[in-house]
């Protein structure tokens, strides 16, 4: 279970390191594959219900489950990255948002967006405001 965590914590770090603006929802999803493949773990979301990629990614007005696709990441936009890893006989999930900024060096999870995405997506003060790191863990 612990390796399950870990790995699904690892990948979710690592996608969060590519969110900046022009990268597209696809090449996260792709490198996020390759990460958990190559830990010997199944990316769970791949083929469930039909579902064609190892990641969520859900950009904007998208609540969850969003379908990782060829458009670019933009600033000022919102993107959640979802995880889910099989591995050992565990399932894990990790899930974490992120406000795409040209004014930071990184970016970092917007506490704000998760209690009002809606309200403050035209909100440039709060976008260009303080960021605070949060993270959610599945059920």
């Amino acid at each position: 279970m612990r390796a399950a965590c870990k790995l699904a914590s690892r990948v979710l770090n690592f996608a969060g390191t590519l969110v900046k603006p022009s990268i597209t929802t696809n090449e996260i999803d792709m490198a996020g594959h390759h990460m958990i493949v190559e830990a010997g773990a199944y990316p769970s979301p791949l083929g469930y219900g039909g579902f064609p990629k190892s990641i969520c990614t859900s950009v904007n007005e998208c609540a969850c489950h969003g379908l990782p696709d060829s458009t670019q990441l933009q600033n000022g936009d919102i993107i959640t990255i979802d995880v889910n890893v099989f591995l050992n006989y565990f399932l894990w999930r990790k899930k974490a948002e992120y406000a795409i900024s040209a004014h930071y060096d990184h970016t970092c999870v917007w506490e704000e967006v998760l209690q009002n995405k809606c309200l403050n997506k035209y909100n440039h003060t709060a976008i260009d405001g303080q960021f605070y790191f949060y993270q959610f863990e599945g059920l």
